[in-house]
């Protein structure tokens, strides 16, 4: 057991006991099974696997591919998310949320804030925070491909988030963490695994929760979760979160978790726990917890505005951006910074108070710019699951000529019409190019360029 840490080999089989503890430190040595999560908004180019037993969408893939070369992937149809991780959407598959307003506090690099997304719905409104600037532009990316439009996407403190208060049906912390769960893929949380590093990150997580429990409303469900396995960072630290809060927590509905699963369940005071070990289950080490916040009389409260952000379009401009979307009578647009942005009516006003208070970096589907009544379309709207494809011209790709232009360079000009086209391949939407004349303009984002060669 060289290659992991002593203090934490020793830990776990004290913990444990020397046979478990021994168990789960093998595992710690093995292979890394290959899970995805499919999404249901664009049933194009999925792998196909062995189901991943506690989420309908996730899969095991028998061999690792090189997901960068992958249409499926690069077009957001599917997303390659660990298998526990997964399990957060078992917790709120029978929780009716719904149309529900959830915040993902520590969101990047966005695997679970795509989960809620589908989850929660067109009617439903999912705001993903990440304190980290480069952490929260990728999560921004990610959030573009996967294009259910109904994400904000925050650059914030967590304080600053807490001055919504008793605003979300759902909050879920993913907390900084020690990352024990991550030793066997990840050979840096290895490295810098120290004793002092779980203090730090439990003093760290108390913090969040705090803010976190201040943001949920009465009656709202919080999930915590970490990719660690000591009880500094999971139950010890929900205990003294608990005793902080007293009468105000209470348990949620029971969710059920078969033994089959290899999911070890148990509970600290009002929170339901999950503990997955590599041993026990296909997949890395996670912890996940739940609980309710008791009605308690708190009203939601909405920040003033600090500044207006939004200006709400009409007449021409809306009926140009109509046409670019299948379902525009559940929508309303608004120009932001010369970029129009599209928005389910549902949530619109909600967007709206979190755009003029906190920093948004991102939020529902940016559809482009209008240049004498016509848009000139970004490239997060090729992504978005309810685009209108006969809005365009549509040039299909072979998977070699679509690898070209995600790369961002030429493709060949007859492939496409003159003027604007939609760029597809295997079904997949990738992007936009306009030709003219003999020569085409490829418009993929540098953000998503490839830059891996191979085949």
């Amino acid at each position: 057991m060289i290659s992991l840490p002593e203090k934490f080999v020793e830990r776990v089989c004290r913990d444990m006991g020397a046979e478990q503890g021994m168990a789960l430190c093998r595992s710690l040595l093995g292979e890394v099974p290959t899970s995805i999560r499919l999404n249901p908004r664009k049933p194009f180019a999925q792998p196909e696997g062995c189901p991943v037993k506690w989420n309908r969408y996730g899969r095991y893939l028998d061999v690792r591919p090189s997901f960068t070369l992958d249409c499926g992937f690069n077009a957001g149809t599917y997303y390659v998310q660990e298998a526990g991780s997964q399990f957060v959407g078992h917790i709120l598959e029978h929780a009716d949320i719904e149309g529900a307003r959830l915040l993902d506090m520590c969101a990047a690099p966005g695997g679970k804030t795509t989960l809620y997304s589908t989850l929660v719905g067109s009617e439903g409104l999912v705001v993903a925070n990440e304190i980290v600037r480069n952490r929260a532009a990728v999560l921004a990316d990610n959030v573009r491909k996967w294009g259910v439009g109904n994400v904000v996407v925050t650059n914030n403190e967590p304080r600053h988030i807490a001055t919504f208060e008793s605003w979300f049906d759902v909050v879920a912390v993913d907390a900084p963490c020690s990352g024990e769960g991550m030793f066997r893929k990840d050979e840096q949380a290895r490295a810098e695994w120290s004793e002092a590093n779980v203090r730090m990150c439990a003093a760290r997580q108390a913090e969040i929760l705090d803010q976190a429990w201040a943001s949920l409303a009465d009656g709202g469900l919080l999930i915590y979760s970490t990719c660690t396995f000591n009880t500094d960072e999971n139950e010890g630290t929900l205990r003294a979160f608990s005793e902080r809060v007293g009468a105000e927590i209470e348990e949620a509905e029971h969710i059920e978790c078969p033994e089959e699963w290899g999911v070890v369940c148990g509970r600290e005071g009002a929170w339901q726990t999950f503990r997955f070990y590599p041993h026990r289950t296909q997949s890395e080490g996670f912890f996940a917890a739940v609980a309710r916040k008791a009605t308690i009389g708190n009203r939601p409260i909405t920040p003033k505005p600090r500044r207006k952000i939004m200006n709400d379009l009409g007449g021409k401009s809306r009926q140009e951006l109509s046409r670019w979307v299948e379902h525009p009578e559940k929508m309303r647009f608004a120009e932001v910074a010369d970029t129009c942005y599209g928005y389910y009516t549902s949530r619109y006003e909600d967007v709206k108070h979190l755009a003029e208070s906190l920093a948004v970096i991102y939020s529902g589907v940016a559809m482009g710019r209008i240049f004498q009544g016509v848009l000139k379309p970004d490239a997060a709207l090729a992504f978005f699951a309810e685009l209108n494809r006969n809005s365009v011209a549509r040039a299909s790709l072979t998977k070699q000529d679509a690898l070209q232009y995600m790369r961002k360079q030429d493709v060949p000009a007859e492939h496409f019409e003159q003027g604007l086209n939609l760029v597809e391949c295997e079904g997949c939407a990738l992007g936009f190019a306009k030709r003219i004349g003999n020569r085409c303009n490829n418009l993929f984002p540098n953000s998503l360029r490839i830059l891996k060669n191979d085949l």
